[in-house]
């Protein structure tokens, strides 16, 4: 599977939460410094890669994501995981937590897949 950039990764989060949209839909989500034709042109590469399919059956595009989202995600974590931590989730959720950023839901919520983790062992 390619990869999204963090660009498309964008373009994708957007994609994902909306569901099929247009460019204007698209850019007006992401906006900022980014400009209409810079966000068309993501598309279309983005399409060209297969990261997106796009409905030509009416005058306005409507983009749709062509890849799924958890699994997506995964592949980042384990891309990065894989050349930062050099592949220790538990050296990654340590520096993840070492800077005191996690809620109190966030922290039961991790406590609760660890003992299922500890569980499946």
């Amino acid at each position: 599977m390619t990869l999204p950039t963090g660009a498309e990764l964008e373009i994708l989060r957007v994609l994902w939460a909306k569901g099929p949209s247009s460019v204007r839909d698209v850019h007006e989500i992401i906006g900022g410094d980014t400009s209409y034709t810079t966000t068309l042109k993501l598309l279309q590469m983005m399409r060209a890669k297969r990261l997106v399919k796009r409905d030509d059956a009416q005058r306005q595009h409507i983009y749709e994501a062509a890849i799924d989202e958890q699994r997506t995600l995964g592949s980042l974590v384990s891309r990065f995981v894989d050349n930062v931590f050099d592949g220790s989730a538990g050296a990654l959720a340590l520096r993840a937590l070492g800077d005191g950023s996690a809620s109190r839901d966030e922290l039961a919520q991790l406590k609760k897949l660890i003992r299922q983790l500890e569980k499946d062992a």
